[in-house]
């Protein structure tokens, strides 16, 4: 391997790290404010992806059905909910359930976009909504369950989400056009405007949810409910409506991932499987609670995996996935085993 190689191994493990980043940094979202491993995580990036394609080939994306059906069945439970004297925030479960996938539709089969940020618009407004649905759906009434359980069913929703984006998309994979086209020669290195494209917009989305969480008082509730979970319900922070906030954000950031990688690599309905992973292995690095690790450990699974490919092509993913097991062993030995707080 000379330095020339090197350098283009080096720049394709930045863009994919930059990817797995904002995967791990939405895994360790969920994970600290709803004690899920979102194991679906990539279906938001496949959809997105998906979905982006059949917008740029000027046809709706039958997802949208989804998310009506989604948005149908959470109002029927919160219905449901109501009559059984629980408390319901109708504000809340009215913008989650009728006004966002009214637009949603309404962008889909009222709107032609013509730029790739309009698509982008589009993509964002139809699969955003189905994070905070989603977790309506299927988690908020096992809140109380344990980590393991909530693993399970975390699982059972990826294959179901999987199966529909089979059914969906098809199985045959599709790719994007390029947000931005141009490609510079450095020094021997071919470098794409794509990649660029990536690792910055990767890089402002991380900035940009550093300073939600520093800087908002939503971030802030989202920090509290993150580190003691009964004591913010104590101080009066809405607990439920922080898991609608976590899913919605975890699913901007899965579709955003989704339109930053689609032009750089073809996209099959169970691709997104994979890139979450990588990101699990990444956020499994962080502790599942550590943001910055998380991000240092997807630029480490980044380069690991480019670097794999040129000298054990065959074996790339073992090698990145055997990592997690030295630092599964290295954190057993230094961390002190807490019990669950409720």
């Amino acid at each position: 391997m000379d330095l020339q190689i090197a350098l283009m191994l080096g720049q394709d493990g930045m863009v994919n790290g930059a990817i797995y980043a904002l995967m791990a940094l939405a895994l360790v979202l969920v994970f600290s404010v709803t004690r899920v491993i979102l194991i679906a995580q990539g279906e938001f990036v496949t959809y997105a992806a998906l979905s982006m394609a059949v917008v740029q080939a000027g046809g709706r994306p039958a997802i949208v059905w989804l998310l009506l059906a989604l948005a149908l069945l959470t109002l029927v439970m919160e219905a449901w909910r109501h009559r059984q004297g629980l408390r319901v925030d109708w504000k809340a479960t009215l913008v989650w359930t009728v006004l966002l996938p009214a637009i949603a539709l309404a962008l889909v089969f009222g709107f032609k976009p013509q730029t790739a940020w309009m698509q982008a618009a589009v993509v964002i407004a139809l699969i955003v909504p189905m994070g905070p649905l989603l977790y309506r759906l299927v988690f908020r009434p096992l809140a109380h369950a344990s980590v393991l359980f909530l693993l399970i069913v975390s699982v059972a929703l990826h294959l179901v989400m999987a199966g529909l984006g089979l059914y969906f998309f098809g199985a045959e994979g599709s790719r994007t056009n390029a947000v931005w086209d141009a490609s510079w020669d450095l020094g021997g290195v071919p470098v794409s405007g794509q990649s660029l494209v990536v690792v910055c917009a990767a890089t402002v989305l991380l900035v940009a949810m550093y300073l939600f969480f520093e800087r908002s008082i939503i971030g802030k509730a989202l920090r509290a409910t993150a580190i003691n979970r009964v004591g913010a319900r104590l101080m009066g922070v809405p607990t439920d409506l922080s898991g609608d906030v976590c899913f919605a954000l975890a699913a901007l950031i899965g579709v955003v991932s989704g339109i930053l990688i689609s032009p750089v690599t073809t996209i099959y309905y169970d691709t997104g499987f994979l890139i979450g992973l990588k990101g699990f292995v990444a956020a499994i690095i962080g502790g599942l609670t550590a943001y910055p690790a998380a991000v240092a450990g997807a630029v480490l699974v980044g380069q690991l995996e480019s670097f794999s490919s040129f000298w054990a092509s065959a074996y790339k993913e073992v090698i990145v996935f055997t990592l997690i097991i030295p630092v599964l062993w290295w954190r057993s030995l230094n961390t002190r085993h807490v019990e669950d707080e409720e």
